[in-house]
């Protein structure tokens, strides 16, 4: 491979920076797009077609485990980095199942992010120590990785996407303009989402929302 082709996706602008910071000037890579939700980082993905992507978990209109998964969709060559500040063993679960390469803490990205896209170039997963410590004592302690389903894979990807809109606090209205339906079509999604998660109000929907990373509490 040449010149690596990297596509950021995070909300904050001080992230984006400090990943720039991090990664200028080194030639084995080029920094070629940035997109704020993770919406638009699969949007961007499809036309930019990078090497690598760096993605927050907790992003506005698409959360970056779902984010992860329609990039990977449409480009299955991706490798991508998770970079979040959770550390559950849960969302390590789902980062992995979701097709991931990488899983880092952005507390460890100075020091280990090129460590980490090296890896992911040279077809290898990557977390670091921090993040195994939590594999270790969880998911791995009977010595094999369970790839179980968890329960929200009974969603579809569109009921995932509204799921997350319903968390952030917006209304079937906005949710229909936000995604260009008709305000019938996502309040017959609201009830499937209810429906099939066995959430008893919107409460339940918001804790598990804040429980896999799709929102901030």
């Amino acid at each position: 491979m040449g010149v690596a082709r990297i596509l950021i996706a995070d909300d904050h602008e001080l992230v984006r920076r400090g990943i720039h910071a991090t990664l200028d000037g080194d030639p084995r890579w080029r920094i070629v797009g940035e997109a704020e939700n993770g919406q638009q980082a699969v949007v961007m993905s499809a036309e930019l077609r990078p090497d690598l992507a760096i993605v927050d978990v907790t992003m506005p209109q698409l959360n970056g485990l779902d984010a992860t998964r329609a990039m990977l969709a449409a480009n299955p060559e991706l490798r991508v980095l998770i970079l979040t500040v959770h550390e559950s063993e849960e969302l390590i679960r789902e980062v992995f199942r979701a097709g991931a390469k990488g899983y880092m803490l952005k507390s460890d990205a100075g020091a280990e992010l090129v460590t980490a896209l090296t890896a992911l170039l040279g077809d290898r997963m990557y977390f670091t120590s921090k993040v195994a410590q939590v594999v270790l004592q969880g998911y791995l302690r009977d010595g094999a990785l369970r790839a179980e389903a968890g329960a929200g894979s009974a969603l579809s990807p569109r009921e995932r996407q509204i799921l997350q809109l319903l968390a952030e606090g917006r209304t079937n209205k906005e949710i229909a303009r936000t995604l260009d339906l008709s305000v019938k079509t996502a309040e017959t999604h609201r009830a499937n989402i209810m429906r099939k998660m066995e959430f008893t109000s919107l409460a339940d929907l918001v804790r598990y929302a804040i429980k896999n990373g799709m929102i901030q509490a």
